[in-house]
């Protein structure tokens, strides 16, 4: 009778040890006994503009997470490739990491061109892209890719919205500057400020230029009568408009600008006008220690990299990608990447206004929030402490 008990009792020990074992196999979390998680960027670095404070941040975080043990006892690899402004060079660079070093996913990257160069690469090959900074239209109009930051197209539209709705200006005006082809987007952009708000745009120019004489369209915006005018140019070409309004004794007009306006440059160069400047920001704005920003700053100070709004898309993009490898059980494959990122649940981080999801889509825009700036002699401040969350289009 009791070697009966006593197999009873070594059976029930050994189901609760087979429940246990099978428990820990359940949630083991991710794995990688191939090696090191392999990541990589195709970046603009060495051309007339230089985006890699985006991938430097991101791998700043990546870094510093494989000092902490990695992901799960996982070390990440991660491999910055610069397309040089190249759209040949940009398709080899996203070849090289996809063929080559058996990326599972492209994270952080800041590029001109690796969105309309690579976005069908990317999907033929499961592979998916976390960009750290959409600039192209392709980067916000694709199924392979889905960026971190709001963008200039959504920030169009918030910044229009800020003007009709927070400022309560009637007579919107809107002038863009088109570059290859944005000029669909920029088009939506309104159009979606239009249905949302039920309200029509007073004045719409398409052909400003990157370079040349500004005074015709500032006539041309103060003879329409315009209140608010919104405009997409970049940091030299906000100088001069301003500068020009200035000179021409423009006055009574909301200055919109996107995120490109929000830099030392700006702020340094117009500090001695009046002209009522207000421009949209991507994430919490990089010029405030504020809570928000705490951990990204930590960042950066321990890499020795300079605090930039581009720092800040490689920042996020690097969480995000950890967040999600961080949800896999089994090992850290491309598909299961893929899978992880196509079926994950939006996340929000406090450096950013709006959660952000991959998920399955023809395009992805997720990140719908901003703060907005104003000059004040020669210094940024913050005016809006919320989130101005743009409605969704119905």
């Amino acid at each position: 009778m009791n070697t009966f008990k006593n197999f009873l009792a070594a059976a029930g020990l050994a189901g609760v040890a087979l429940a246990l074992s099978a428990a820990s196999a359940a949630a083991q979390g991710p794995t990688c006994e191939d090696g090191p998680i392999s990541l990589g960027s195709v970046s603009t670095v060495t051309w007339v503009v230089d985006f890699s404070d985006a991938p430097k941040a991101a791998a700043a975080v990546f870094e510093q997470l494989n000092a902490r043990g990695g992901i799960n006892g996982c070390e990440v690899e991660y491999e910055l490739a610069d397309d040089r402004g190249d759209p040949q060079v940009a398709s080899q660079a996203a070849r090289d990491l996809i063929d080559n070093k058996g990326v599972v996913a492209l994270v952080g990257g800041a590029s001109l061109l690796d969105c309309a160069v690579n976005a069908g690469t990317y999907a033929r090959s499961g592979v998916l892209n976390v960009s750290g900074l959409g600039v192209d239209a392709a980067c916000f109009n694709a199924p392979s890719i889905a960026p971190v930051n709001v963008g200039p197209f959504m920030l169009s539209t918030a910044m229009l919205y800020y003007a009709s709705e927070v400022l309560e200006n009637e007579k919107l005006c809107a002038f863009f500057m088109i570059i290859g082809g944005t000029q669909e987007a920029y088009t939506q952009a309104v159009e979606n400020w239009e249905t949302i708000t039920g309200k029509e745009l007073h004045l719409m120019d398409l052909t400003l230029p990157a370079q040349g004489d500004l005074t015709p369209y500032l006539i041309r915006a103060r003879d329409a009568g315009c209140e608010a005018l919104l405009t997409n140019q970049v940091e030299p070409g906000i100088v001069q408009w301003v500068n020009t309004a200035d000179a021409q004794g423009i006055t009574g007009i909301n200055w919109l600008f996107l995120a490109p306006g929000y830099a030392d440059a700006v702020s340094s160069a117009l500090a001695d006008t009046d002209q009522p400047i207000y421009v949209g920001t991507e994430w919490e704005p990089y010029t405030e220690s504020s809570e928000a920003n705490s951990d990204w700053i930590d960042v950066m100070n321990e890499a020795q990299l300079p605090r930039t709004a581009f720092s800040q898309g490689g920042y996020l993009a690097a969480q995000v990608i950890i967040d999600v490898i961080s949800s896999i059980d089994g090992p850290v494959t491309r598909e299961a990447v893929t899978t992880a990122l196509q079926g994950m649940d939006p996340i929000a981080y406090p450096i950013a206004g709006s959660p952000y999801v991959f998920g399955v889509a023809d395009a992805h825009n997720p990140m719908r929030a901003t703060k907005v700036m104003t000059l004040d002699s020669g210094a940024w401040e913050v005016l809006l402490t919320e989130w101005l969350v743009l409605p969704e289009v119905n």
